[in-house]
């Protein structure tokens, strides 16, 4: 009984062998053997439906960078506060904020009483002037020659000299608020002075209003020279040590993130305020007319460039949290049909410079030097992948 269960399980064994080996397949040449769903398949008519580009990855210069924030500023000798010496009533201005301006425009019109005392009180140091001065040389005569005292002759000097610099200060008096001593001496009185520009720049604010009186302490208005324009930026403690002159800085304003400017670190601050950063300034590359001082920007700071694997930014998709880029498979027939296949491998993303993005591999066994990779439209065949996964297919 036991030999006859023995031979039947035998002839069981035998006949799935048999069968297996003999099991009839229904793949054909060209066609994948197993399952993948990281692999697309296009025909040669998809195919030239795309904008799919292949190519070898190129090794660049990317710098490792630091992200900062910061304002655009301007060197404290080119923000102007404009005040006028003795104060008065604003008689007109026409600036308002954004105004651009040329060194020595009129930007305001004052008025004020007291002007005009100045320009009596010059005019009657001038015709006095005359007198003291004769009455002056007359006692210096008379003292040399013994004819009166010398304490007359000091007094005469010391009332000539006296409204000498009583002309002066005068003089400089009338300068300061803007009115030529010499249009004075020609019996020009002016009541009203214009107030000029004392750059080429840019009125960032004006703080008072036509008719209102103002004192000699209040400001005007400011006004920048904005063609020395800076990024002001705040490092903190943990990067101090990486920033060095000279470190090109990338940034952007936050009204407009997709356009990138240029600048260099010349100034790193070394002061660590209580929040545990510093100061670092930087020249911009190029003059930029759209930069107005105090507009918030976002910065990277490229603080060492390593020669690095780099990408398009283009050929980098996202699935599920994740970066992948497409391999070429190269070609094949199946049937009629010619067919290119691709590989979907996930990478880690580095970082980032003028739209290349420095990557590595998941599986550190895979090797880009030895591969054809999708440069440009791997949407196209992302979204095929995942539109085959949804209807079922494997590939």
């Amino acid at each position: 009984m036991k030999n006859i269960i023995y031979k039947i399980m035998l002839s069981i064994v035998l006949v799935l062998a048999i069968g297996c080996k003999e099991k009839p397949t229904n793949e054909v040449e060209g066609t994948h053997k197993t399952k993948n769903e990281n692999i697309v398949e296009l025909t040669e008519a998809q195919l030239a439906q795309t904008e799919i580009s292949i190519g070898k990855v190129k090794k660049r210069k990317i710098g490792h960078e630091i992200t900062v924030n910061g304002v655009i500023d301007v060197p404290p000798q080119n923000n102007i506060s404009v005040t006028v010496p003795y104060g008065g009533f604003l008689k007109q201005t026409t600036m308002l904020s954004g105004t651009r301006l040329k060194k020595g425009q009129i930007i305001a019109s004052v008025e004020n009483p007291e002007f005009i005392e100045f320009q009596r009180a010059y005019l009657e140091a001038l015709a006095n002037n005359e007198y003291l001065k004769a009455d002056f040389e007359r006692q210096e005569t008379l003292n040399k020659e013994e004819v009166t005292s010398t304490k007359v002759f000091q007094k005469a000097k010391s009332s000539y000299l006296t409204n000498k610099a009583n002309i002066q200060a005068l003089e400089s008096k009338l300068r300061l608020i803007g009115i030529n001593p010499l249009s004075v001496k020609n019996g020009k009185i002016a009541s009203v002075i214009n107030v000029y520009s004392p750059i080429n720049g840019i009125v960032r604010e004006v703080y008072i209003n036509r008719g209102k009186y103002f004192n000699p302490q209040d400001v005007l208005m400011d006004i920048t020279n904005a063609s020395d324009l800076h990024v002001e930026l705040k490092v903190y403690e943990n990067d101090i040590h990486l920033i060095r002159v000279g470190q090109r800085i990338r940034f952007r304003l936050a009204n407009a993130p997709d356009t990138w400017m240029e600048a260099k670190v010349f100034l790193i601050g070394n002061n660590v305020r209580n929040d545990r950063s510093i100061t670092i300034h930087g020249h911009l590359k190029e003059e930029n007319e759209a930069l107005l001082p105090g507009m918030f920007i976002n910065a990277n700071i490229e603080v060492e460039a390593v020669e690095q694997y780099a990408i398009p930014e283009e050929a980098i998709v996202r699935f599920e949290g994740k970066h992948y880029i497409f391999t070429s498979l190269g070609k094949r027939k199946e049937g009629v049909q010619m067919m290119h296949d691709y590989e979907m491998l996930e990478i880690i993303k580095g970082n980032e410079e003028e739209n290349f993005v420095a990557f590595t591999f998941e599986d550190p066994s895979q090797n880009v030097s030895k591969m054809d990779v999708v440069l440009k439209d791997a949407f196209t065949l992302l979204a095929k992948a995942k539109n085959s996964e949804e209807e079922g297919h494997g590939h």
